[in-house]
This record gives C-alpha cells, structure tokens and sequence, in this order.
C-alpha cells in the first residue's frame, strides 16, 4: 500500500494541483473520439406468468440478473422501473420490471440473455429494442 503522501496518488496530484488553481473548469477534460454504437435494452417483468404477483423478492431476480450477465460475459446496467400495462384479455396490471441495458453486445448473444430471463424470471415474454447511437468515452484531468 502506497504512503498517503506518496507524489504518484491521485489525492496528492489533487490537492497539489489545486493550489495551482488548476480546477475542472477551466482544464479541458480527456475524450476519445465518437463512436457508433449499439444499445439494445431488455425490459423483464418481476411477475410471474401464472399468478401475475411477484413471487420473490426483488433482490434474488438481480442475483440472477447478475449471474446471467456473468455468465454471458457482458458488461451491463440494469434499471429497476415500475409500470403498468394490459393484457391480452384486458385486464390491467402493475409490476416491478427490469431494464437490463447492453451495449454492442452481439444480437445472438442478446436473444440468449433474453430468454434465460424469461425462463428464470417465468414469464410470457420479454421485450427487446435496439437504437443506434453515437457514444465516446471521457475521463477527469488525470
């Protein structure tokens, strides 16, 4: 473990440079140039299909999330949202649902994640969107 004082931490370079009036406003930050990107998205519903309540707690699906993506070997963010919608048959319902975000992860393996979930979580369906975007990468002044 480094000295708290060592001149190669960031908290050192921070602190030193700050009595050089050195500050994020007025020193341009690090970014990479524009890419084109891939974002697809996978909205899972938290009820199940047969009694249409949440079963279990919200926690265990994220463990299974989680050990799905793992597994897949993706890089992911997941959204926990609430909403509702109909039925089929019209019947009205609310849930707690997931919004599992990938990006530039092979359609292949996106379709694969998607119906795991569906099988784990027990659902009817899942839904998946795709959009297109333009990203880039940027850092502090480090």
């Amino acid at each position: 473990m480094s000295n708290k004082n060592d001149q190669g931490s960031c908290l050192y370079r921070v602190l030193n440079e700050s009595q050089n009036k050195l500050t994020p406003k007025n020193v341009p930050p690090r970014r990479s140039k524009k890419l084109r990107m891939k974002e697809t998205r996978i909205y899972i519903g938290l009820n199940d299909a047969q009694t249409k309540e949440q079963i279990f707690e919200t926690d265990m699906y994220m463990n299974v999330l989680k050990y799905v993506c793992r597994n897949y070997h993706v890089a992911f963010s997941v959204n926990i949202e609430n909403g509702g919608y109909f039925h089929d048959d019209g019947e009205y319902a609310e849930e707690t649902s997931f919004v599992l975000v990938l990006i530039n992860t092979d359609r292949k393996i996106v379709n694969e994640i998607a119906k795991d979930l569906c099988s784990f979580f027990h659902q009817e369906s899942v839904l998946v969107t795709e959009n297109r975007m333009t990203g880039y990468f940027t850092g502090g002044i480090f």
